[in-house]
């Protein structure tokens, strides 16, 4: 515990970033809650809720096309969030930022926009063994669609890419590489420069899925040279339903719309329809408003903290974590990747992840159990699922000393 509190002297208090999350103050079975399930879903401070509710209380109207005040309130707002991302994200321009709910739908938005243009029979998508299912099931769509062949980067033990292996899949016909920056399931923390560099050697495009990265690490697409990343804003604190796709403008100019409506047109005739610049030429619709006015809340709470000190406190949560897990006999952590994020997958001899999970909840702490929509990561390890904590800047060794005597607490009931 000792390396925490040499974080903490250096000026990270944790229990005050504590008091600006309402939701951790309450308790769950009579027990305080300790929350580990922020891979699923981060936790709100106080910031982000206050700026949604003063959107619907104050603000309320759409966006764009109003030329009355609180139109003009709400389009400045929304978009100031798009200016706060291209500093986050250290994009080029505000016009490679396309508001999408999530990660997935940046996805699913390349995948159909850019792949139905330039994925032909014969070509190549490679994706890798630790994808989320949203990583993956886009891709076999457009592969099945025009007959174009799936190729996986196989992972080893600690639940690392074998890039030697990878270097052997990039070919002439290799069109897009669609990796994730941290996997979900494990927490390996990919090395996507070099693995971009790699790809674009090759002739193929990158697409980096960065939800779970955004949170934790300092992201800068320019220095990745990403042709696309992706994050989702309920995973940096922010609201659920609103999430960003970066794209380089060569590209995403090149790209047809993924979807036809409002305010992706510039003009339209029953005979023709011109298309709106970008980034609208990709936002059909009345967005999610609040949702993206809520997200520059979050992009503002974590700047003030630092995404180097969350880092820094995060990494020592994970070395802690760690070694606490590793003492309790018959348990066996799920990746064990050299270059790691906060996540602690694992499993208990004889123990069902489920049983476990609802165990820990009767003590109040909040762990995800199942395969993570990550099956195939799953198969590799020959588990059907793990019990996953996964760790944020709010969380304290104190919590993780309470995972580890509830998680004695479930082998005394089922021994």
């Amino acid at each position: 515990m000792s390396t925490l509190i040499s974080t903490v002297a250096a000026g990270f208090d944790v229990e005050k970033i504590r008091q600006d999350f309402p939701v951790l103050k309450q308790t769950i079975h009579g027990n305080p809650l300790v929350y580990l399930d922020s891979a699923a879903t981060a936790q709100k401070p106080t910031a982000v809720v206050d700026a949604i509710r003063k959107f619907h209380e104050v603000d309320c109207a759409n966006i764009h096309r109003g030329v009355h005040e609180l139109s003009q309130r709400s389009t400045a707002a929304y978009e100031e969030t798009r200016a706060k991302t291209k500093k986050f994200l250290n994009a080029k321009s505000v016009t490679e930022l396309i508001f999408v709910r999530g990660t997935t739908e940046a996805i699913n938005l390349v995948s159909s926009s850019w792949g139905r243009t330039n994925v032909k029979e014969g070509d190549e998508i490679v994706i890798s063994a630790m994808e989320h299912h949203s990583n993956i099931v886009p891709w076999q769509m457009l592969c099945e669609e025009k007959g174009a062949k799936l190729r996986v980067i196989p992972m080893n033990d600690r639940g690392e890419l074998i890039l030697e292996e990878y270097e052997k899949l990039l070919n002439p016909r290799t069109r897009m590489v669609a990796v994730a920056h941290v996997s979900n399931a494990l927490g390996t923390i990919n090395p996507i420069r070099r693995m971009i560099e790699m790809a674009h050697r090759a002739g193929a495009l990158v697409l980096i899925d960065g939800a779970q990265a955004a949170p934790h690490l300092k992201v800068d697409v320019q220095a990745l040279d990403a042709d696309f990343y992706t994050l989702s804003g309920h995973k940096i604190c922010g609201p659920t339903g609103i999430g960003i796709l970066y794209g380089k403008a060569k590209l995403l100019n090149a790209m047809p719309p993924y979807q036809g409506g409002g305010d992706m047109i510039r003009t339209v005739t029953f005979e023709k329809t011109t298309y709106n610049d970008l980034p609208y030429k990709f936002e059909a619709g009345t967005p999610n408003i609040a949702g993206g006015i809520g997200m520059g809340a979050a992009l503002d709470y974590l700047n003030r903290i630092g995404l180097d000190q969350i880092a820094a406190y995060e990494h020592e949560l994970l070395v802690y974590g760690t070694a606490q897990l590793e003492q309790i006999p018959g348990l066996r952590i799920i990746g064990t990747a050299r270059e790691k994020a906060a996540v602690l997958s694992f499993v208990i001899e004889g123990i069902h992840p489920h049983d476990i999970g609802t165990v820990l909840d009767r003590q109040g702490i909040a762990v995800r159990t199942g395969h993570h929509c990550a099956q195939p990561v799953m198969d590799w390890f020959h588990i059907p699922a793990t019990t996953r904590a996964s760790l944020a800047f709010y969380n304290t060794s104190a919590e993780i000393d309470k995972l580890a005597a509830g998680l004695r607490k479930v082998k005394e009931i089922f021994s």
